[in-house]
C-alpha cells in the first residue's frame, strides 16, 4: 500500500507499508524522510548505534543517545571481521537489546549494519537510512542482510527485518555520476518485473514503485520459500561473479545491467524467448545509460564456478530467466551453453 505522508503534505513524503503481520514496517520515500527518523524507532531504545561511512556524510537525529560507528569503505569491507569488530564496539557502548542499531549508507552500510544487528545479542532492533539510488530501490529493503567470502558475495547473512526504511532523495543530489548510473542499472531490473516507464518519472515516484514491487514480493515470500522472491535476483547471478571475480572494481549495479543482457541471451539461447525479448533487455539497459559488455579478460570457467556457489544454485547452475510466461528460476543449466552465451559476450 502506497500513500502520502498526512502528518507532512508538504514535504510530499510517500509512506509505504512491508506487509509481515506483526512485524510489518514502514519505508518512507521523499525529500526531508529522514528527519521522520526518531519516531519510527522503537519506544524502548534508549541508545542508537548510528553505522555508516566518512565519505557518506548524512547527519541524522535518532532522538536519543547515539553514538556514530564508521566503517571502511568500499565492497569488500563486508566482511565477518568488520562485524566482529562493530559488535565489540557495539558492547563498548553498552548497546542492550531494547536498543537499536541504524545503519545510513549505501548497501554495503545496511548490509553490514543489518548483519550486525541480527547477530549482535541474538538480535537488536535495526533502521535504515538508505541514502544511495541502489539502496532506496533495493538493498535497504526487504530484511537480507550479507557479507561476503573470497568465494563469492553474500554468502553468509540472514533474513533480519528492519523496523523502518528511510530513503530521503536528498541524498541522492550528492552522489558522483557513477553511484547513480550503478543505481539505475537495480532500476533496469525491475522494468522486467512489471514496473515499466521509471525512466520518465520524478525521482520520488519512481524510487517508490521500485520500492512497492519489492514490498509486495517480499510480503508474499519473505525467506524464499516460494520461489517468488528470486524473482529480484534477476541479472544477479552473473553479476555477483563478475564482482567477485573482479575484486569489486565494477560496481553492483553496472554488474547487474550486464547480467541482464547475458540472462536474456541465455534464454534466448535456450529458445525461451525471441530475438525482439533480447533486444528489449538491450534498450533497457542502454536506457539507463548503462554499458553490457563483459570486463576485458573475463573468464568464462572463473565466472561458471563462482556461479556455482550462488545461493540459488541447489541444482546445479541456476539462474532466474525470462520466458513465455514471464521470469521464472531455472535450475540445472548446462554449463556448455552457459559457457558459449559468455564467450559471444567476449570472455575468454
Amino acid at each position: 500500500m502506497v500513500v502520502r505522508d498526512a502528518g507532512r503534505p508538504e514535504a510530499g513524503v510517500i509512506r509505504l507499508s512491508v506487509p509481515l503481520g506483526e512485524r510489518s514496517y514502514d519505508v518512507l520515500v521523499g525529500a526531508g524522510a529522514r528527519d521522520e527518523l526518531g519516531g519510527l524507532l522503537p519506544p524502548t531504545a534508549r541508545r542508537a548505534a548510528v553505522v555508516t561511512q566518512e565519505p557518506v556524510g548524512v547527519k541524522v537525529d535518532t532522538g536519543r543517545e547515539q553514538a556514530v560507528f564508521l566503517v571502511p569503505d568500499g565492497e569488500e569491507v563486508k566482511s565477518l571481521s568488520v562485524v566482529e569488530d562493530l559488535c565489540r564496539r557495539f558492547a563498548g557502548f553498552g548497546l542492550t537489546r531494547d536498543d537499536v542499531v541504524v545503519g545510513v549508507g549505501g548497501g554495503v552500510v545496511t548490509d553490514l549494519a543489518g548483519f550486525a544487528a541480527s547477530v549482535y545479542l541474538r538480535g537488536v532492533a535495526v533502521a535504515h537510512v538508505a541514502t544511495t539510488l541502489l539502496a532506496q530501490v533495493d538493498a535497504a529493503i526487504g530484511g537480507k542482510t550479507g557479507v561476503n567470502l573470497p568465494e563469492g558475495k553474500n554468502l553468509v547473512g540472514t533474513f533480519w527485518q528492519p523496523v523502518a526504511v528511510i530513503c530521503d532523495t536528498e541524498s541522492l543530489a550528492s552522489l558522483p555520476p557513477r553511484q547513480l548510473a550503478s543505481g539505475r542499472g537495480e532500476m533496469a531490473k525491475y522494468e522486467f518485473l512489471g514496473v515499466s516507464g521509471l525512466g520518465s518519472l520524478p525521482i520520488e515516484e519512481a524510487v517508490a514503485a521500485c520500492v512497492a514491487c519489492k514490498v509486495a514480493v517480499v510480503g508474499a515470500d519473505e525467506r524464499e520459500t516460494s520461489g517468488r522472491r528470486a524473482l529480484l535476483n534477476y541479472g544477479h547471478t552473473l553479476a555477483h561473479a563478475l564482482e567477485t571475480a573482479g575484486h569489486y572494481d565494477i560496481l553492483h549495479g553496472e554488474a547487474v545491467a550486464v547480467g541482464l543482457v547475458f540472462a536474456a541471451r541465455l534464454a534466448r539461447r535456450l529458445e525461451l524467448i525471441d530475438d525482439a525479448r533480447v533486444r528489449l533487455h538491450e534498450q533497457v539497459v542502454s536506457g539507463f545509460d548503462l554499458g553490457y559488455s563483459l570486463p576485458p579478460g573475463s573468464s568464462a570457467q572463473e565466472l561458471i564456478t563462482i556461479m556455482g556457489r550462488d545461493k540459488k544454485a541447489v541444482a546445479g547452475l541456476t539462474f532466474v530467466l525470462d520466458g513465455p510466461h514471464g521470469l521464472c528460476l531455472t535450475p540445472g543449466v548446462d554449463p556448455n551453453v552457459v559457457g558459449q552465451v559468455l564467450a559471444e559476450m567476449g570472455a575468454r
